[in-house]
């Protein structure tokens, strides 16, 4: 590939964007389509600026709200997968406030820089996807008013993160394993770097209108979760200015039955085929009787923990025969719904 078309992404329609992530991502059809439209933006924001020709369109970062296991993050490396720009995880609990022990927010820059082999012109059009973003709200007693004592892990990042989701020039530490060494740095422009930020704001109903609860009382289990406002998230201790530099806010709710059922066995990455394949690799047969899996399925709703209770409850139906694996060479294992029954047993 040449230095010029490695520099100008490759364009993608929102229909082609939308059409992949249905491949790998069950469900959550609202959040699927608008990070296509802003993914698509991206793309057309970012190659019009490598052509030469940059367009007065400002980023539109993503805020994703929703509960764990619900396909926050797989919808975000899936999108930097198929866009081919460098992709960049942060955890929003392991960054303080400038100036504390911690990591500064330059840092998740240079973790994008090192995901693009130092290739500034490539970093300044990746993704970076900042998990957790709900552990980051106000912490003090006065996180309606914001005063009380300093808040150096929670306001004090949101403060810092300003300037990277609207686009500032920073400098950015290239060894980020001592990103408290200011000597080694390059310079970075955040303005066309998107950022999709996800937190699952668990306890936000403590925090909603008394007369809209979310998700609790008598009708719960079939009433539909109220959308989430600003309002509540302001009273969360999320910043306004903060919230105004994430304009594309999606409400995801958790996967049914039948979807997680689709995402145990439909995508071509899914959990059981994970399995299947580690027990081929020892020369051991996995056939999945259909009422298996349907099973793997009821026991993981119990969890309430999504498409990662799966793994935990695979992981406990399968550790008797992942143990035995090199001696079970050549023979078939059939895995039904009496076959889980009798093998689940949970720590």
């Amino acid at each position: 590939m040449s230095t010029i078309a490695r520099d100008i992404p490759r364009l993608v329609t929102p229909a082609e964007i939308k059409c992949e992530l249905d491949r790998w991502v069950i469900g959550q059809e609202k959040a699927k389509k608008a990070i296509a439209i802003a993914a698509y933006s991206h793309l057309k924001r970012t190659r019009a600026r490598a052509m030469g020709t940059p367009l007065p369109i400002r980023k539109s970062n993503v805020l994703l709200i929703g509960p764990t296991g619900c396909g926050k993050t797989h919808i975000a490396r899936t999108l930097a997968k198929l866009l081919e720009v460098p992709f960049a995880i942060a955890d929003a609990t392991e960054y303080t406030e400038a100036g504390y022990y911690g990591k500064d927010v330059e840092v998740m820059i240079g973790e994008l820089l090192l995901s693009s082999e130092l290739d500034t012109a490539r970093t300044e059009r990746g993704i970076i996807f900042v998990d957790e973003v709900d552990k980051i709200a106000r912490r003090s007693h006065g996180a309606n008013t914001g005063a009380g004592s300093r808040d150096i892990g929670g306001e004090g990042v949101q403060q810092s993160l300003l300037k990277l989701l609207e686009g500032r020039q920073v400098f950015v530490p290239t060894n980020v394993s001592q990103h408290w060494s200011k000597h080694d740095f390059v310079p970075v422009d955040t303005t066309d770097i998107l950022f999709i930020c996800a937190g699952t704001f668990s306890d936000l109903h403590l925090y909603a209108s008394a007369t809209r609860p979310l998700g609790f009382g008598p009708a719960s289990s079939t009433r539909k979760s109220p959308e989430i406002t600003e309002k509540d998230l302001l009273r969360y201790g999320m910043l306004a200015e903060f919230l105004g530099r994430l304009p594309v806010r999606v409400q995801m709710g958790a996967l049914n039955t039948g979807e997680l059922l689709d995402v145990l066995t439909k995508p071509p990455d899914s959990i059981l085929k994970e399995y299947v394949e580690l027990l081929r690799l020892d020369g051991v047969t996995l056939r999945c009787d259909p009422s298996g899996p349907q099973a793997i399925v009821d026991l993981a709703m119990r969890r309430e923990t999504g498409a990662r209770g799966m793994r935990a409850v695979l992981e406990d139906v399968l550790q008797e025969t992942l143990f035995a694996g090199p001696a079970l060479a050549g023979q078939t294992v059939v895995m039904d719904q009496e076959f889980v029954e009798s093998q689940f047993k949970p720590s």
